[in-house]
């Protein structure tokens, strides 16, 4: 069964809502690539979290933003399961 972006990008919101804690996560689809051979989506989506890391002085350097974008890689396959969920890098 060959899925559409649309369903390949919904499942991977589907898994990651539960794992997200803001009300308006801001999923986003960075990039995607069906890899034959092994019959699996290969995705790597964007969301907003809560910014944990708290500035410890007042000065604008250490000025930070109440949330941040997280990228994660996903694997699914052809009925839409979510295989794995993976740190993103650039490298690799």
């Amino acid at each position: 069964m060959e899925l559409s972006l649309k369903e390949v990008f919904e499942a991977s919101k589907g898994v990651l809502s539960e794992i997200v804690d803001l009300s308006d996560p801001d999923f986003r689809l960075e990039q995607v690539e069906f890899k034959k051979d092994e019959k699996i989506w290969d995705v790597v989506v964007s969301f907003l979290v809560a910014n944990k890391n708290k500035p410890v002085g007042i000065t604008p350097i250490t000025f930070s933003f109440p949330v941040e974008r997280v990228y994660k890689r996903l694997k699914i396959d052809e009925n839409k399961e979510v295989l794995g969920i993976y740190m993103f890098s650039e490298a690799g």
